[in-house]
């Protein structure tokens, strides 16, 4: 099957779709010819969809990818600049949760948009390890608290450049620092040895904070623990990530315990034009 199917009737040649092609394989040769792709070409193909969104007739199709499933881009939907400035400033990292569980379906929606963040190449490297059980939470941030005290121990900088002594005196204290008591913890791995992994799990990790908030959802970024995740191995085996992949960022997930009712300002950007 070819990698492109083009209805030569609904077909502009309008060479919008090769004018979007990341690698440039889509090609349209002249005026009265439709878009190709040649077949020494295809191999470069990396299945991100542009052409067949792109196209304002619907009149491309890509070997995976039809346009009737792909979902339209209802513009009703779409905020204004004003609307889309309240939604960034609005977002607060949450550190107070409810002790209510979230159903696991909407976890699930949330994780399907983080999942549209971009990646290098479209490679989509991001896989996602969900804490569900408050209570194994809990036993994994002990573990975050071992690691500390170990390099407290061992007069470790990065113990004192964390504040770790005062990190682990609040959890003795009944103060969770680690994952504020969160209900659940979300990891997001990748090959270790994939160089754009790092990015797309940032990438990913951010949309998903940004996208609990509309299900009523607060997240928090889990520094300490990924950090321990990162170098302690009692922890990296309690995970047991598939072999071969690494941790790249996790984030505490729920219900917010209160709702914030104004947003702070930000230092000014520093800019340089040139």
């Amino acid at each position: 099957m070819a990698l492109l199917v083009i209805n030569s009737d609904t077909c502009k040649r309008d060479g919008i779709c090769t004018a979007v092609c990341p690698t440039g394989i889509v090609r349209l040769e002249s005026p009265e010819s439709v878009p190709t792709v040649a077949a020494e070409d295809e191999a470069f193909c990396i299945q991100c969809g542009h052409c067949v969104s792109v196209c304002p007739h619907g009149a491309l199709a890509h070997a995976v990818l039809k346009p009737e499933e792909c979902l339209p881009l209802q513009k009703e939907l779409l905020s204004d600049p004003a609307g889309v400035e309240q939604f960034l400033r609005s977002r607060r990292s949450i550190r107070a949760y409810k002790q209510e569980p979230v159903d696991r379906d909407i976890l699930s929606a949330v994780l399907r948009l983080a999942s549209h963040a971009p990646s290098g190449h479209n490679l989509q490297p991001v896989r996602w390890l969900v804490i569900h059980d408050s209570a194994h939470v809990q036993r994994l941030a002990a573990m975050v608290i071992d690691w500390m005290r170990h390099l407290i121990a061992e007069k470790a900088p990065m113990a004192t450049m964390m504040h770790m002594d005062r990190v682990v005196a609040a959890w003795e204290d009944d103060w969770d620092r680690i994952c504020r008591s969160a209900p659940h913890v979300i990891v997001a791995h990748a090959e270790k040895d994939n160089p754009t992994a790092p990015a797309a799990c940032t990438l990913a990790l951010s949309y998903l904070e940004l996208a609990a908030g509309p299900h009523g959802l607060g997240a928090c970024w889990a520094g300490y623990f990924n950090a321990a995740a990162t170098f302690w191995p009692p922890l990296q085996s309690a995970l047991n990530l598939p072999e071969g992949h690494t941790n790249f960022g996790a984030m505490m997930i729920g219900y917010p315990k209160f709702k914030y009712q104004r947003m702070p300002p930000r230092h000014a950007p520093i800019i340089d034009w040139r």
